[in-house]
């Protein structure tokens, strides 16, 4: 990221940069006794490693610019041994300047650090996120109520007349255009908190105090290429489901409607399928796009990169965040929905039983409310994992953590500290 001094920018160290102990020790780390000295390297590591026992990198996880992990596991904690035989020493927990460690981070640390920027910077996340949230409410609110009334719910199509399926169609066009605008709006509040809070998450890894209006200084150059990035993605996945649904709708249309509904279910199904493929390899896009002021096909691509390998786990990891969000939502819609029935009990029993074509206002500005409640309090975990999973996947390939320990002022960081080794008991 070269938004904070010292952050490397992508691209600006090659893959075959040798790793770290290789540079500092080119002749090897110092030996630790004469056990030591004749212990043979395994045949699977060059000379320039270190001796059996020293060092490990985890089975099927390769480090980071090929550099050796000082006896960490996957989970970034030191095994129970060496796999050689002999005792480590404890190996010193990795700094923590901010509200991650830098190192490999698991699905905790990733959604503990998103809680922990909210409740370290509250004041600074909750504001942008509530002016944001209420100015899209509002909008969303007045839209609904004011131009599209009835377009929270779907028309019943009657077939007894050409009328009254004309009239249906019509209906259908106006609930999906409403639903399309307020979707839009939604979408740009979305565009903006993203990008506001994906700052104050970067500060936040560094220990940085932040401010609203550090904030967007850092984010407004990039906010127009973020919209049209947010802007390309959708259109590419619902190019991607209409496209696979288009040989059913054809089917349907030359009067085949049995096998054309078939195929077109077959259709939405697999485009789905691939809209959400899509969806996890772009989904570290917005991120790359704010932190490392890229381009918006420069973003996607360094998107891919990022992703490539590790699709099941980011897949999971946003399906919790997800998850999440969604609970809190409906936590939040519950109580303001039983105000909304005993204060408008008629309207609302009305439009959910299909016998009011409108809703009133104090039905929409409740509902609002509830929405103004839970984007304020979601925006934030949203933002959060989403830009942490980002650097996790930097720190696992490309030795971010190295260079957030410099932007950090963690001058010694990236001297490797080699565990002590006892002599195993066929050296004794």
């Amino acid at each position: 990221m070269n938004n904070s001094p010292g952050w490397a920018s992508p691209g600006s160290a090659p893959a075959d940069e040798p790793d770290r102990g290789a540079r500092e020790h080119p002749d090897g780390p110092p030996p630790d006794g004469p056990a030591a000295e004749e212990a043979p390297a395994p045949p699977q590591w060059s000379k320039q490693q270190p001796p059996a026992g020293t060092w490990s990198t985890p089975a099927g996880v390769p480090g980071p610019r090929g550099r050796a992990t000082a006896g960490l596991g996957t989970d970034g904690r030191a095994p129970a041994g060496p796999p050689w035989g002999g005792n480590w020493s404890p190996v010193p927990p990795a700094a923590k300047p901010g509200v991650i460690p830098l190192r490999p981070l698991g699905v905790g640390e990733i959604l503990d650090g998103a809680l922990s920027t909210l409740r370290l910077h509250w004041r600074t996340v909750l504001g942008i996120s509530l002016v944001i949230a209420v100015v899209a409410q509002v909008a969303i609110t007045l839209v609904t109520g004011l131009w599209f009334p009835d377009t929270g719910r779907a028309p019943v199509l009657e077939i007894d007349s050409t009328e009254a399926v004309t009239k249906a169609f019509r209906e259908l066009g106006r609930a999906v255009l409403g639903n399309g605008i307020t979707a839009l709006i939604g979408l740009l509040a979305t565009i903006l908190a993203t990008g506001l809070l994906t700052m104050i998450v970067s500060r936040s890894v560094l220990g940085r105090p932040v401010t609203a209006g550090e904030a967007w200084r850092d984010a407004r150059s990039q906010l127009p290429r973020l919209c049209g990035l947010l802007f390309l993605l959708m259109l590419l996945l619902t190019a991607v489901i209409l496209v696979a649904a288009v040989p059913g709708g054809i089917l349907v249309a030359v009067g085949s409607a049995p096998a054309g509904f078939a195929l077109a279910s077959l259709g939405l199904l697999a485009g789905s399928a691939a809209a959400i493929w899509l969806w996890v390899r772009f989904c570290l896009a917005p991120p790359a796009l704010m932190l490392e002021k890229q381009g918006v096909i420069a973003s996607m691509r360094r998107s891919a990169k990022l992703v490539r390998g590790s699709w099941w786990r980011i897949l999971g990891i946003q399906l919790l965040m997800y998850l999440l969000v969604g609970v809190v939502e409906f936590i939040v819609q519950i109580p303001l929905t039983l105000i909304a029935f005993i204060i408008d009990g008629d309207n609302l029993m009305g439009w959910l039983n299909g016998t009011a074509t409108t809703t009133g206002w104090t039905f929409l500005t409740l509902l609002g409310l509830g929405a103004v409640i839970g984007s304020t309090l979601t925006f934030p975990l949203s933002a959060g994992v989403t830009a942490l999973l980002y650097m996790d996947q930097r720190i696992r390939r490309e030795s971010l953590d190295i260079e957030l320990a410099h932007a950090a002022g963690l001058t010694d960081y990236d001297t490797p500290t080699v565990p002590a080794q006892s002599p195993s008991p066929t050296e004794n």
